[in-house]
């Protein structure tokens, strides 16, 4: 069955995108959750419309979203945390940590858009990754030191 997708869904293609799928997965996934319309004349030119409106959005939303990465890659955060020997830390710094951190410096990034493989465990300076959009990331540098 044809579809045009309204979003992007990965692995199977972008927004505005003409695909074939079996028509269980279109009638009973796609289709009642909007994310795909039905292959016709009428609903491809409206699909373009909201195709080109996306791309206006999406073109302003990444202009923002460099702009803010300029800002937060000169940012450094500094954590205090209690420390054992060996400077590993009693728990750990999280994502929340992070973003709470952020936030006191007046930099509002959502907790989902950090990206940190596993929590720090270890005091001492460490770079992390803020994806801010889907083309634009930032490194943040985090200082964990010993909490007094």
């Amino acid at each position: 069955m044809e579809v045009i997708l309204r979003e992007d869904i990965e692995q199977l293609g972008a927004r505005g995108e003409m695909v074939n799928v079996a028509p269980g997965y279109a009638r009973n996934y796609l289709l009642p959750k909007r994310l795909a319309v039905a292959a016709t004349d009428s609903n491809r030119k409206i699909v373009e419309q909201e195709r080109q409106s996306h791309l206006r959005k999406e073109a302003k939303q990444k202009g923002e979203a460099e702009e803010l990465a300029k800002l937060v890659g000169a940012v450094t955060i500094t954590i205090a945390r209690k420390a054992g020997e060996g400077d590993h830390l009693f728990g750990s710094v999280t994502v929340g940590d992070i973003a709470d951190a952020l936030t006191l410096q007046n930099y509002n990034v959502e907790r989902r858009k950090i990206q940190l493989e596993e929590p720090i465990r270890t005091l001492g300076e460490h770079k992390v990754t803020v994806r801010l959009h889907r083309e634009v990331t930032a490194e943040v540098t985090v200082n964990v030191i010993r909490e007094e």
